[in-house]
């Protein structure tokens, strides 16, 4: 099989197992995307994520090779998660909203099996002899950067892979490969133009510049990838984003063009596409936590940035409905929480949230959570 079949092989099973783009990218992404992705760890735009700068990390998105020997080209797949229909209005008025990628399943399982599958074509076709790597977000690849020189589409101002008829719904797989297959990069695509719409929208001034995104002020990174306490001078521009954000993606143009997915597996669970409530979330214990989003995307997160960020999220809401779930946060067992309910509670404000910031702070020996207690009683004193 000459490689010009074997890649309609791989075109026509890709589209069976429900991936809606697929392309060959060489096997190095362009100098001009890793020399923005040593600009990006040099401003320290990557925040918390330090395996973003260790230095074989580093190494490997400059040198595929190192991932795996020989490697001639990346296969580069994209499936479409766009909902089908906007979320039901939550029957609650108090909720957070979750980022569309996270009301169907986890997908890094979904594709990572699929992904093999075409890798099984590939040494089925080459008697055996051809290598690979698959990687679905977690490996040490510039995934957009080989994606839209794949031809799949083109980076936006935003940084996502934007596609033309597909818009940015989409989730990214590759499969690195020790064989030569045809380049499927499409010349010229369109871009953004002048379009701002998404650096105008983002509340926390993330997207610096066009093309251009400091994780340290995302919402997606705070709310998702950050592992200890939210900066307070963010908290209040986060608004009721329980989990990621979409706000970027929610404005561009080119999701006009977006039409919804045909996998079961993106389907949004109803509860999930409507918000959750932050309150019902604050009760949640470990075992409860894992029950309620077992196979979901949220789940990885863990239960105590999820109820970290549920406590923000009340604290931007304001209500004094809120008070008595955030009150029992000031007693969770997570450090966590209990410093970020304190927050909340400060600007909840009224005399019960005073009175259980007092109790809190006369029993609390976490000497950060004493400093957010102490902080929320000033802000309960100046309102």
């Amino acid at each position: 099989m000459t490689g010009t079949d074997l890649l309609t092989t791989l075109h026509h099973r890709a589209r069976q197992l429900g991936f809606d783009l697929l392309g060959v990218s060489p096997a190095r992404p362009p100098e001009a995307h890793l020399d923005a992705f040593r600009a990006w760890l040099a401003r320290g735009d990557h925040g918390e994520m330090a395996y973003m700068a260790r230095p074989d990390r580093v190494e490997r998105r400059e040198e595929p090779a190192l991932i795996l020997a020989g490697v001639r080209t990346v296969i580069c797949a994209a499936v479409n998660y766009c909902p089908p229909s906007p979320p039901a209005a939550s029957p609650h008025p108090l909720h957070g909203r979750i980022a569309r990628y996270a009301w169907g399943e986890d997908y890094h399982s979904w594709m990572l099996s699929r992904l093999e599958e075409l890798a099984h074509i590939v040494r089925q076709e080459t008697g055996g002899a051809a290598q690979h790597r698959s990687y679905v977000d977690t490996g040490p690849l510039l995934e957009r950067s080989f994606a839209a020189q794949a031809g799949l589409g083109f980076v936006g101002k935003n940084t996502c892979l934007i596609h033309p008829r597909l818009g940015s719904w989409l989730f990214l797989g590759e499969l690195l490969v020790d064989i030569e297959l045809p380049l499927t990069g499409a010349p010229s695509l369109p871009r953004c133009g002048t379009c701002t719409r998404c650096i105008d929208a983002c509340p926390t001034g993330a997207l610096t510049a066009p093309y251009r995104l400091d994780a340290r002020r995302c919402i997606s990174y705070l709310t998702i990838e950050l592992k200890g306490a939210i900066p307070p001078e963010l908290r209040p521009l986060m608004g009721d984003w329980l989990f990621g954000c979409d706000l970027c993606q929610e404005v561009c143009p080119w999701q006009r063009f977006a039409r919804p997915t045909g996998v079961v597996a993106f389907q949004p669970r109803s509860q999930l596409a409507a918000g959750l409530s932050p309150m019902d979330v604050l009760t949640l214990d470990e075992d409860g936590f894992q029950r309620r989003f077992a196979g979901s995307p949220i789940a990885r997160v863990g239960r105590g940035r999820l109820l970290r960020n549920a406590a923000v999220v009340l604290g931007n809401l304001g209500t004094r409905e809120a008070g008595p779930a955030l009150v029992k946060g000031l007693s969770d067992p997570e450090a966590l929480v209990r410093s970020h309910a304190a927050w909340a509670l400060g600007r909840v404000g009224g005399p019960e949230a005073v009175d259980a910031l007092e109790a809190a702070r006369a029993r609390e020996g976490d000497p950060q959570v004493r400093q957010e207690l102490a902080a929320a009683l000033d802000e309960t004193s100046r309102a």
